[in-house]
């Protein structure tokens, strides 16, 4: 199986939505250069081609600076702050306190994300409506079908995958299940949560429990396997369960069904905890020293590693481009950036998502991940350097280290350091296109906790193997650790500790009642921040989130196009 970087190269240049269209001067002549309706489909090699399609739509709904899922999901918890510079335009404020006010012109936030979305979507729905025509390979029948249930079922998780994302965030949204261009109004959750269930449901059952292991990751990385339908399926069962009070996921799948499928995960032993919590990302990796000249260096290699064993479900990200000029780059990830900052081995961004005290205050002593998933300026003596706080807006000294852009250093023969690459050690790339670090959408430290919040008989020693792993660091256990029992309460803290900043915690909320989530983001009186070095408060109101029942706004533009079919959701 080639790589998924090989086949996004080659392939996903013929692979966008305007499959099965020409101009005119082409409806005579068999096109040699792009791929058509009426010459694709039929191999499965075509098939396989289609299906990165699949993975790249995926890929180009975060890869765009507008407003992408995970950091609209970052602002909108109680987290971070929206931030950006002082001169920046406030639609990130607007998502922030869920305030259309802070900007009014900004109806049409999030339209670039519905358009990518729909437009994966359409990728997926398309290749799975041509099924019957492929030639499928092997040697006997039961071969041939097996090759089309994998190919089937990665691109029915990569379907539920971007609606579950949809109906999370806008909550009532148009259900399309084969390519159309009808105009169809939104659909009951209750029915995208059925696809999203059958989808899972199949891929769990048909994508071989040997497909794309971790022993091959180099190869196979992000792609989607049995295990990974697995684990969404029971995030998507606690969060349908949670956010609208059932007592199943649609009557497709029982609490129980869904704590076996994390089991069987657990129990694949494809997957483990890192030993060290900071070698999850490539940033906390990086030990850092102040050597004889007190310049900052590097204290020993990284041990960071694409495809780790902790990781479950990966959006891919490269520092290429298609032959559309498609970047394949990770976009956000240059947003959380210290706003046009570069200290080694830290690279710049634009400052948006500063960090809450709170969550900062929130790890006790001891706890490894306090460090590993935050950037405290002050701790780390590069407060000082950092001039550009005339800038900066809703400045908390704390930014997100999980995710953030890295850059490469090198001494001079003079003994300084020198910034020799604003992406870090790719060689002159552009910083704002080229970061490449991979969002790990579902860790197996998440697979733990989502079992124990579920009833796994082994719920206190899944809870606490995560727990030992966070105040354990190479190999030495810090005496502040202590056992907890499986509550619910303890569960929830500990997915607050372990997941912050990864796209997971406003679900988390969420999932908990609307007014549970409101009084948890609420800032009624408001904290301080620096913005442009002048005190300023961050204030966000409870009735604000209720009255929107935690929902984004579905952007202007769609409703235009659909002559008013779709509806405005409440409080927008």
């Amino acid at each position: 199986m080639k790589s998924l970087k090989t086949y996004l190269l080659a392939t996903a240049a013929v692979l966008g939505l305007s499959i099965g269209s020409c101009s005119e001067d082409f409806l005579d002549v068999e096109p040699k250069t792009s791929l058509f309706d009426t010459n694709f489909y039929s191999t499965q090699l075509d098939a396989e081609m289609a299906l990165i399609g699949c993975y790249d739509g995926w890929q180009r709904t975060n890869s765009d600076v507008d407003a992408s899922f995970y950091l609209l999901t970052e602002i909108m918890s109680d987290e971070c702050f929206a931030a950006l510079g002082v001169g920046d335009d406030r639609n990130y404020q607007a998502i922030d306190r869920f305030d259309k006010n802070e900007a009014p012109a900004y109806s049409d936030l999030g339209n670039n994300l519905w358009i990518r979305y729909y437009g994966g979507i359409f990728r997926c729905n398309k290749l799975l409506q041509e099924l019957d025509r492929i030639i499928w390979n092997g040697a006997t029948a039961s071969e041939q079908e097996a090759n089309r249930k994998r190919v089937e079922g990665e691109a029915r998780v990569l379907r539920a995958i971007l609606y579950f994302d949809l109906v999370r965030l806008f909550g009532n949204i148009p259900l399309l299940t084969v390519p159309t261009q009808e105009n169809l109004p939104q659909a009951n959750p209750d029915d995208v949560y059925a696809l999203i269930a059958d989808d899972l449901l199949f891929a769990a059952e048909n994508i071989p429990a040997d497909a794309y292991p971790k022993s091959k990751a180099s190869e196979n990385d992000g792609r989607i396997t049995r295990w990974a339908a697995k684990a969404l399926l029971g995030r998507v069962y606690l969060y349908y369960t949670g956010y609208y009070g059932k007592p199943d996921l649609v009557g497709k799948v029982t609490g129980q069904q869904a704590l076996q499928h994390l089991e069987d995960v657990i129990a694949s032993e494809e997957y483990g905890l890192l030993d060290n919590f900071r070698d999850l990302w490539p940033a906390s990796s990086i030990k850092v020293k102040i050597d004889s000249e007190g310049r900052r260096v590097a204290d020993g290699a990284s041990n960071y590693q694409r495809g780790h064993k902790e990781s479950v479900l990966v959006l891919k990200f490269n520092y290429t481009q298609d032959y559309n000029g498609n970047l394949d780059g990770n976009r956000w990830l240059v947003m959380m950036g210290l706003r046009n900052y570069s200290v080694f081995p830290y690279g710049r961004g634009w400052g948006a998502c500063t960090v809450h005290p709170a969550i900062v205050n929130a790890y006790g002593d001891g706890d490894s991940r306090r460090s590993a998933s935050i950037i405290d300026l002050k701790a780390e003596s590069i407060e000082d350097g950092f001039d550009k706080l005339d800038d900066q807006r809703e400045y908390t000294g704390y930014s997100v280290k999980k995710y953030t852009p890295m850059s490469k250093w090198e001494v001079k023969s003079d003994g300084s350091m020198e910034l020799v690459d604003e992406v870090f050690g790719l060689g002159g790339g552009d910083f704002q296109i080229s970061q490449y670090q991979d969002w790990v959408v579902i860790r197996y430290a998440d697979v733990l906790l989502m079992a124990a919040e579920l009833g796994s008989s082994n719920a206190t020693q899944y809870l606490n193997d995560v727990r030992r792993r966070a105040y354990t660091t190479d190999g030495v256990l810090d005496p502040n650790f202590t056992e907890l029992t499986a509550t619910k309460e303890n569960i929830l803290k500990e997915r607050q500790l372990e997941l912050a900043f990864e796209g997971v915690r406003y679900w988390d909320l969420l999932r908990q009642g609307v007014d549970y989530a409101a009084s948890a983001i609420a800032e009624e009186d408001g904290v301080e921040v620096l913005s442009g070095q002048k005190d300023d408060k961050v204030v966000i109101k409870a009735a604000n989130i209720i009255a929107k029942k935690g929902l984004f706004q579905i952007p202007n533009t769609q409703i235009t196009l659909s002559n008013n079919v779709l509806k405005q959701n409440p409080g927008w």
